[in-house]
C-alpha cells in the first residue's frame, strides 16, 4: 500500500470509537439522569455502550483496511485457510482456564491489587453481568480485529521483508493498543504493549484471529465479572492513572506467555497430522 494508507487504519478506527463512546455515554446520561455521563464509574448501560462502540469500529477497521488494500475482508480475519469455529472452541476453554488461574493467583498473592471492595449482590451486579456475558465478547474481538488483524498487516506493509515486516507490525500494533487504553502508568503501560505483542503472536503463529480473540474474551469476560462480583453491588471503577499498576501484573503476563505457548504447540501438533 501507498505510504500514508497504514496511518489512515490507524488512525481512523480509534477515533471513530472515541466518538462512538462520548456519543453513547450522553445518550445513557440522558437515559439514567445522570448528572455527570462521562464519570469513571461503570453502570450496565455505560459498559453496553462502551462494548458496542469497541465491536463496530474494530469492524470499521477491516472494512477500511479491506477497501484499501483491495483484498477480501475474509484474509484479515485467517489467512491462507479459512476461519474455524472449532479453533476457536478449543483455544476458548483453554484461555478460560489459564486466565481463570491468573486470577485465582491474584487473589492469592496481592488481593489488593485489582482494586477489589467486597463481595457484593444487587440488581446492578445481576444487570452487569448479563451486559457482560453478552456483550464482553463483542469488543474483546473488536479489538483484535482492529489491531491484530487490521493495524498489524497494515504497519507491516510499510517494510518488504516478512521477518522486519512482522516486527514492525508488532511493535506498532502492540502500542497502539497500549495507547488507546489511556493508561500513564508504567506497569500498566507495559502490560497493554505486553498484551498486544502475546495476541499479535497468537494470530501469526495460527495464522487467524480465532486464538487472539479467544484468549481476549476469556480475560475480558472473566475480569469484568469477577471486577463486578467484588464492587460491593456498585458499579466498579477501572482506574488507569499513574501508580495504578503494580508488579501483580507480572502475574497476568505469565499467563498471556502461557497462551502464546498453548497456541504454538496445538498448531505445531495441527501441522503435523495433517
Amino acid at each position: 500500500m501507498s505510504w500514508w494508507r497504514p496511518l489512515v487504519v490507524l488512525l481512523v478506527p480509534p477515533v471513530v470509537m472515541v466518538l462512538l463512546q462520548i456519543l453513547l455515554y450522553q445518550v445513557v446520561g440522558v437515559i439514567e439522569g445522570s448528572d455527570d455521563p462521562m464519570s469513571a464509574t461503570f453502570t450496565p448501560l455505560k459498559l453496553l455502550a462502551i462494548n458496542l462502540s469497541v465491536g463496530i469500529s474494530g469492524v470499521v477497521a477491516i472494512l477500511l483496511l479491506a477497501r484499501l488494500a483491495k483484498v477480501p475482508w475474509r484474509s484479515l480475519i485467517s489467512s491462507p485457510r479459512t476461519f474455524d469455529g472449532r479453533r476457536l472452541a478449543q483455544y476458548l476453554l483453554g484461555a478460560a482456564l489459564l486466565v481463570g488461574a491468573g486470577i485465582g493467583v491474584v487473589a492469592l498473592v496481592a488481593p489488593e491489587s485489582p482494586g477489589w471492595v467486597a463481595f457484593g449482590v444487587s440488581g446492578t451486579t445481576i444487570l452487569m453481568l448479563v451486559i457482560t456475558v453478552l456483550s464482553t465478547p463483542l469488543q474483546s474481538v473488536g479489538e483484535e480485529l482492529m489491531f491484530r488483524s487490521a493495524v498489524l498487516p497494515a504497519a507491516a506493509s510499510w517494510v518488504r521483508a516478512v521477518r522486519p515486516a512482522l516486527a514492525v507490525g508488532l511493535v506498532v500494533s502492540s502500542l497502539a493498543f497500549a495507547v488507546v487504553h489511556g493508561s500513564s502508568d508504567p506497569w500498566l503501560f507495559g502490560y497493554y504493549t505486553f498484551i498486544g505483542v502475546a495476541t499479535g503472536l497468537m494470530a501469526i503463529i495460527s495464522r487467524g484471529i480465532e486464538a487472539p480473540a479467544a484468549f481476549h474474551i476469556a480475560n475480558n469476560v472473566l475480569f469484568s465479572s469477577v471486577n463486578t462480583l467484588m464492587a460491593d453491588g456498585e458499579g466498579y471503577t477501572i482506574d488507569r492513572s499513574t501508580d495504578t499498576g503494580d508488579a501483580a501484573l507480572l502475574i497476568l503476563a505469565a499467563v498471556n506467555i502461557a497462551m502464546v505457548v498453548l497456541v504454538w504447540v496445538r498448531e505445531r501438533r495441527t501441522r503435523i497430522t495433517t
